[in-house]
């Protein structure tokens, strides 16, 4: 197959490059497009009771909520003064006649106390949009934003728009700003790295011409999987983040084994074929592993890890697809003249596997392995016990910058309003008439942490509307326990309830339930992978298990940081005290993908070494070191490519940032240098046992090298790798 594969590269590469460009301007035009489909990809599923029970209340009553809040504010003028008065009354009607805007609620339109500051120097106007989803409120709030702002004669008042549509846009336009930010921190510092790892300027720049051609790529499928369905707008940060550092990481190896090649004297064609061969099926092992991984979070029935889902997956797909067949076009098209702009400290050497730094490294962990093995997971047990006091809470306004309008807004309403910081959430009564109601009402008053039962509407000939106070965190679990009270509560009627904790509630049941399923199939997909890759019975059960190891320890470190608050200063965040566990879900499968990644550049160059009659203890150190230098670089390369959303406004992107960088510094230093030699020496030969049966399956089926001998040798002038 790689056989087949390079050769078809070689004889299609100017039609290949051809496709490079085609890739790079739809991407540029078409794909970039996809910024206007992303949708908040929705954090709990329309079949979720919450869900249904809203649609019915809305379809009984209208909508009961505000799609944005107008705050006017004065430091002089108080809401009394005619002056205020009537510069908000004039908004209102300009407001009103604004055609998305369904309906305009006041403080003088109601006279309710609740629109008013306590100081009464502010008041707000709850609106809200006519046969709007969710999800296009945004985008209508975007439409007409500057009508809001600019509505009525309110230039003496200080005027701040805030809500969920308003929210959501301060999102999606926070995150476009940090994909600028985390473009202008990290292209320059990964152009530098890969200039001192390839020291020629044209190996150097290959890596970033791939990683922008899977960016690009990665938008234009996404933008097509948005014809079908929701894609979460955070898609767009994972998308570059997994887009380039993937690409990146799989034009290394493959840069690496070409210069590899070409150093030992083969020429170019036989170059490009032995690296496809060699390279080209590690990189495809890696990818169909991350891909096939990520349709694990298909099975939790969250649609917002849906769209994360595709994002990681198209992102990835055009990564091994650009280093398996664009690269090796582009190295047979310059062959030698990939060491153009040679830096004049590099000095040819050749590649000497027997020794070296890492050689040496791996000889010391396995000459005293268990001396070695029960400290290092001592430490990463440590790092991962923050785990055992972890909190499920939920996404709120404080993971937006401090300096956000719609989150200032929601701060000022709780703050400043009366019965502003009191949490609620919404019963409808629907049959049994008034005594039902009344009785629905007498035993939701009588629950543990409720304050008050009172109407949210006039009722109808079928229903009655309560909203229900309470004096808890509603990200709290007893919050959900006082949904799942009110649930099942007896006064001879229907009750559909709906609020934020009913929300995370059923957001958390989904996940209890999809989450065995989903950590199944990932540990199942990993290890049929690296079977029919490596040949192995116990090799794949190894590298569950030392991803399992630095997965912990990387999510334990999330923990300390996030949800407790340790560095929150430096890294300028508001510590809720919980951690949202759709994004949880998130990075477990993207780290435990990528925990596999080094797992397998490894591996690949040590079963190369066993193939060739090297014994166990020999190959594994002839694999460390041909690949230890590569792969500290490919790590160096993507924490600084995830490293930089650590920067980013938003806190649930900042911890998948961080949370990731975390885990691939463990996987590369601890795991790599300390753990997997440790193993693999206290194995011995058992790291390549294979029953009969399994043994002629990986025979006839297995991922292997092709057999096929090199073209001749046209050029051996040496070459640095």
């Amino acid at each position: 197959m790689y056989s087949l594969l390079g050769r078809a590269t070689i004889k299609a590469r100017w039609f290949i490059v051809a496709g490079i460009a085609a890739v790079f301007a739809i991407g540029a035009t078409w794909g970039l497009g996809v910024f206007d489909e992303f949708t908040d990809g929705g954090f709990v599923s329309p079949d979720a009771r919450s869900v249904q029970d809203a649609a019915t209340i809305e379809a009984e009553f209208g909508s009961t909520g505000a799609d944005v809040v107008v705050l006017y504010s004065s430091e002089d003028l108080t809401v009394d003064d005619p002056a205020f008065a009537d510069a908000v009354q004039s908004a209102l009607v300009d407001i009103a006649a604004i055609d998305q805007v369904a309906s305009v609620v006041s403080y003088y339109d109601t006279a309710a106390p609740g629109f008013v500051a306590e100081d009464r120097h502010a008041t707000f106007v709850a609106l809200t949009f006519g046969g709007v989803s969710e999800d296009e409120a945004a985008g209508v709030f975007t439409d007409i934003e500057e009508d809001l702002r600019e509505a009525g004669d309110t230039e003496g008042l200080d005027v701040a728009l805030g809500g969920g549509a308003a929210t959501f846009a301060d999102i999606n336009e926070q995150i476009q700003h940090d994909l600028e930010i985390a473009e202008l921190i990290s292209l320059p510092l990964l152009l530098l790295i890969m200039i001192v790892v390839f020291g020629a300027l044209v190996a150097a720049s290959l890596p970033l011409l791939i990683g922008g051609m899977a960016i690009l790529g990665g938008f234009a499928v996404t933008r097509v999987i948005t014809e079908f369905t929701d894609v979460s707008v955070f898609a767009a940060n994972v998308i570059t983040i997994i887009g380039l550092g993937m690409s990146i990481d799989y034009s290394l190896f493959v840069l690496r084994r070409f210069r590899e090649e070409l150093a030992n004297g083969r020429d170019k064609r036989a170059a490009v074929l032995n690296t496809v061969a060699t390279a080209g099926r590690t990189v495809m092992v890696s990818g169909l592993i991350i891909v096939l991984s990520m349709g694990g979070l298909l099975l939790v029935d969250v649609p917002f890890l849906h769209g994360i889902a595709y994002g990681v997956m198209s992102a990835v797909g055009v990564a091994m697809l650009s280093a398996l067949v664009a690269l090796p076009a582009l190295l047979y098209l310059l062959g030698h003249r990939v060491d153009k702009g040679r830096l004049p400290w590099r000095r040819n050497a050749e590649v000497k596997a027997d020794t070296g730094f890492w050689h040496a490294v791996a000889g010391g962990v396995m000459r005293r392995p268990v001396l070695v093995l029960l400290p290092v997971l001592a430490f990463m047990a440590l790092l991962a016990s923050p785990i055992l006091g972890i909190q499920f809470g939920g996404v709120d306004e404080r993971d937006m910058p401090k300096d956000s309008e719609s989150r200032q807004v929601t701060e000022t309403l709780a703050a400043d309003f009366p019965g502003g910081d009191e949490e609620s959430f919404q019963v409808m009564v629907v049959g049994g008439g008034a005594d039902a109601a009344a009785e629905a009402a007498a035993q939701l008053s009588a629950l543990d942490y409720v304050d008050d039962v009172r109407p949210a509407a006039a009722p109808t000939a079928d229903a009655a509307l309560f909203e229900v106070l309470y004096d808890l965190d509603p990200f709290s679990a007893e919050a959900r326990g006082l949904i799942e009270d009110a649930r099942a509560i007896d006064s001879g009627a229907e009750l559909y309830i709906t609020g934020g904790a009913a929300d995370r509630a059923d957001m958390l049941e989904a996940i209890g339930e999809g989450l065995p399923y989903m950590l199944g199939y990932i540990v199942i997909v990993t290890m049929v992978v690296l079977f029919l890759a490596f040949g192995s019975v116990l090799l794949p059960v190894k590298a569950v298990l030392m991803n399992a190891v630095s997965l912990g320890a990387a999510l334990g470190v999330v923990v300390w940081i996030f949800q407790e608050g340790h560095l929150s200063g430096l890294l300028d965040f508001t510590p809720s005290g919980y951690i949202d566990p759709s994004n949880l879900l998130l990075m477990i499968a993207l780290l435990f993908a990528l925990a596999t990644d080094y797992e397998v550049f490894l591996l690949s160059r040590v079963r190369e070494e066993w193939d060739r009659g090297a014994d166990n203890r020999t190959a594994v150190l002839r694999g460390m070191q041909s690949t230890g230098s590569i792969i500290t670089a490919a790590a160096l390369i993507l924490i600084v490519v995830v490293g930089a959303f650590a920067f980013s406004g938003i806190t649930f992107m900042k911890m998948i940032g961080l949370g990731m960088a975390i885990a691939i510094f463990l996987d590369a230093t601890v795991v790599r240098m300390l753990l997997v030699p440790a193993t693999m020496r206290l194995l011995g030969r058992a790291n390549w046992w294979v029953p009969g049966p399994l043994a002629r399956l990986y025979s006839k089926y297995g991922i292997k090298e092709s057999d096929e001998p090199v073209a001749p040798v046209e050029d051996r002038t040496p070459v640095k790798v």
